[in-house]
């Protein structure tokens, strides 16, 4: 894909940004509904995705912002895609092994990611559905002192997953929060308890009831994007340094 190189001057609300594209000013439509106030700061350098459509408002969509060195991915909606064609790829060994995979699965009122299962045939010949893995994914671009953070920005539809995660790992289910870190500085996860305590304490319940909790990371270039094969750890407690601040 051929990004336009801009330059970022102001977000006047979470669904548009202000960017300089060769001088003149553009609206760009901003795929990423988190705060991202530590991105996207006055005259960072964005990648934008021009559009075709010539119906649609905006010109652009901003896909990436540079920041600490490198690429940012705030193309949030990509992170599923991401972790479903790693799956499907083998990359993520801890999901191998499961013959049927699907996007977006309707549970109840609630839409989870990722539906994994194996496919087995009975004694009259017909397939059934195997070994349920339901995974729900979130990608992250807060990084705060080298960890990743996540919410950025309070998110209850987040709390609302990880509830019918736990429910659905009652009924016997595998199931799994997975944490994309799409910002490369990032090399270890934790929850953000200052911004979002409800999300954190909801993810704790979940892992004590049995949720897995996966966390990989994103190697970003304006050629593609790729997982990188390798988990990292995270730590479901509130920081230290947090918790002096917040005392």
């Amino acid at each position: 894909m051929d990004y336009v190189k801009g330059i970022f001057k102001n977000r006047p609300n979470r669904f548009i940004a202000e960017v300089e594209v060769d001088g003149k000013l553009e609206i760009a439509h901003v795929p990423n509904t988190g705060r991202c106030k530590e991105l996207l700061v006055e005259n960072a350098i964005v990648w934008l995705e021009p559009s075709n459509n010539p119906n649609r408002k905006t010109k652009y969509s901003l896909h990436f912002v540079e920041n600490k060195g490198v690429l940012v991915s705030l193309y949030s909606q990509q992170a599923n895609s991401i972790v479903y064609d790693a799956i499907k790829e083998g990359k993520i060994k801890e999901l191998s092994g499961y013959s049927y995979h699907q996007r977006e699965k309707t549970v109840d009122n609630s839409r989870i990611d990722i539906y994994l299962a194996n496919e087995e045939d009975d004694c009259c010949g017909l397939s059934f559905l195997v070994e349920q893995c339901y995974v729900e994914v979130k990608g992250v671009t807060l990084i705060v002192d080298g960890e990743a953070r996540f919410p950025d920005a309070p998110t209850e539809r987040g709390a609302k997953h990880l509830k019918e995660l736990i429910k659905l790992k009652k009924q016997g289910n595998r199931c799994v929060v997975f944490f994309l870190i799409q910002h490369p500085a990032g090399n270890f996860f934790r929850p953000n308890w200052d911004n979002d305590p409800n999300f954190s304490k909801t993810l704790n319940e979940a892992y004590d009831a049995g949720v897995e909790i996966l966390v990989y990371r994103c190697d970003n270039r304006l050629d593609g994007i790729e997982l990188v094969p390798e988990p990292l750890d995270f730590d479901l407690a509130q920081s230290l340094a947090d918790s002096i601040v917040n005392d």
